[in-house]
């Protein structure tokens, strides 16, 4: 068949380490159907998808025909769960079909999400539903759109069959592109079983994969964990500064890439609350908005755990250097963080001494938002509509409220000393141009996104969706036909929003 050819596949993971993963079979479906294809990752890939046709596609994206060259595995990992420690978990509804080396030289890996049950799936289906697996493509899409590092969906498959949730819902699978989908949880599998062959593979199979001129270095182990802390770092703070809450940070869930996976009970903060939760099964609002830097490290925390005896060979005397690398997450957090808030506020130049008064007064504006329950987005967009010289947009946000002027006089200032001789007439319009290039207009708002996949799952009527999809894609430019998609739900109903994982 014609997908034989569509997929060229260099399974690294299968082939180099064994006994890490299990060997599996997607479940046939009955009848199979295309809801979305990613054309353009596609081409990023490398894959000749446009020579499938439409039921061959489907069959392809649901499991039914497994292309030549593939060689799905169900990948073994542990993790903490809401602070609890599950020493299996693994691949209970998702497979890793295969890698491929995109156009740009780097691999990449191609699973399944929804597929059927497998040796990890303990008391799970292993299916999944229509909702979710569009829900993935949305928030993926939103985000790499954003430039924040990510999984995305390169399709999703119809099953025909129907999945059994709290009601009866359309079955799906979710194809996900990753660049791996090595986790902290995939080290500490292996940590808790004292296996320290399969540790040591694995670690040094993750640094020729994502840090390669550590690779064969005698302190390699120690600077893997240097490589994901300061990557997680920078990712945390992206997240902070688009008001994204991941809603289940478990150690199953933070990838060893960098990259932000699994949108289940996500979803992005409407009016500015630190303590925003919406995930469901979030009861203490552990993963609350504000927790995510200090739950980041506490998972980061397990993956120095997993890798002391690597680090050296009396675990002990590794403690001390990874706690020593450990301690560089908040500033490196705080600078990444500080960096993106400047670009939101219309900063791009800092002398010495800067540092503390900018993060001051992005302090000051979020507890302004905060506050008078102002929109976080619209917040930072408007911020951009002043700096262009009509405060009024801004000013609509905040009621009248008195205590916005003396705050909106601090930020002149300092955008005033920042321009210098570079003032004019000019200078207000082309820091707005910037300002609107940090800030986004668009985000994946709660309501429109349960609109448009209500509409999909219940009605088979993917338009919404589409729209929707369209509208993410482009979260910076400002159109009369995607104003809907910018526009706040009533809180009321923001109030009472809740996320869901989908199993």
């Amino acid at each position: 068949m014609t997908a034989a050819a569509a997929f060229r596949f260099d399974n690294s993971y299968a082939r180099d380490l064994p006994g890490l993963s299990v060997p599996w079979k997607p479940t046939v479906v009955p009848q199979p159907r295309l809801l979305f294809l990613n054309l353009a990752l596609a081409d990023e890939l490398g894959l000749d998808l446009a020579a499938l046709g439409a039921a061959e596609a489907a069959a392809v994206f649901v499991g039914n025909v497994v292309p030549a060259g593939a060689e799905p595995v169900a990948q073994a990992y542990a993790g903490h769960q809401f602070g609890g420690f599950s020493p299996q978990l693994g691949d209970g509804r998702a497979l890793l079909v295969g890698e491929v080396v995109d156009r740009h030289g780097r691999r990449r890996d191609i699973a399944f999400k929804g597929s059927g049950r497998t040796p990890f799936s303990r008391s799970g289906d292993g299916k999944a539903a229509v909702g979710p697996m569009l829900r993935e493509v949305l928030i993926g899409e939103a985000m790499h759109a954003l430039g924040i590092p990510t999984t995305r969906a390169l399709a999703v498959a119809a099953t025909g069959e129907p999945v059994h949730r709290e009601q009866t819902l359309p079955g799906a699978v979710l194809t996900r592109v990753a660049a791996s989908h090595i986790r902290v949880g995939t080290f500490q599998y292996f940590a808790a079983r004292g296996d320290l062959d399969s540790l040591r593979r694995l670690a040094d199979y993750t640094i020729a994969r994502h840090d390669p001129t550590l690779a064969g270095e005698p302190g390699r182990f120690l600077a893997l964990l240097d490589a994901v802390v300061a990557r997680q770092a920078a990712l945390v703070a992206q997240w902070m500064n688009v008001g994204f809450i991941h809603g289940v940070m478990n150690t199953d869930n933070m990838t060893i890439s960098g990259e932000t996976i699994d949108y289940g009970p996500c979803a992005f903060m409407e009016a500015y609350d630190p303590r925003a939760v919406f995930s469901s099964i979030d009861h203490q609002g552990r993963y609350a908005f504000a927790n995510q830097p200090p739950i980041a490290l506490w998972n980061l925390a397990r993956l120095a755990e997993a890798l002391l005896p690597l680090i050296d060979d009396d675990p002990q005397r590794a403690v001390g250097p990874a706690t020593e690398v450990l301690d560089t997450f908040d500033s490196r957090y705080r600078k990444s963080l500080l960096a993106g808030l400047r670009a939101k506020l219309g900063l791009h130049q800092a002398r010495p001494g800067d540092d503390e008064a900018d993060a001051l007064l992005a302090g000051d504006w979020l507890t302004l938002l905060q506050d008078l329950g102002v929109d976080f987005t619209l917040g930072w967009r408007r911020l951009a509509d002043a700096a262009a010289g009509d405060e009024l947009p801004l000013r609509a946000l905040f009621s009248g409220s008195a205590s916005l002027a003396p705050w909106l006089a601090r930020w002149r200032d300092r955008c005033m000393r920042e321009d210098g001789e570079a003032q004019g007439p000019g200078a207000g319009a082309r820091r707005a141009a910037h300002m609107r290039l940090a800030n986004p207009w668009v985000i994946p708002r709660n309501h429109r996104v349960e609109e448009a996949l209500a509409a999909a799952s219940d009605e088979g009527d993917l338009a919404p969706f589409e729209a929707l999809l369209a509208a993410l894609r482009e979260p910076f430019v400002e159109t009369s036909a995607n104003a809907r998609f910018s526009e706040p739900a009533p809180a009321a109903v923001t109030a009472g929003y809740r996320t869901f994982c989908g199993t």
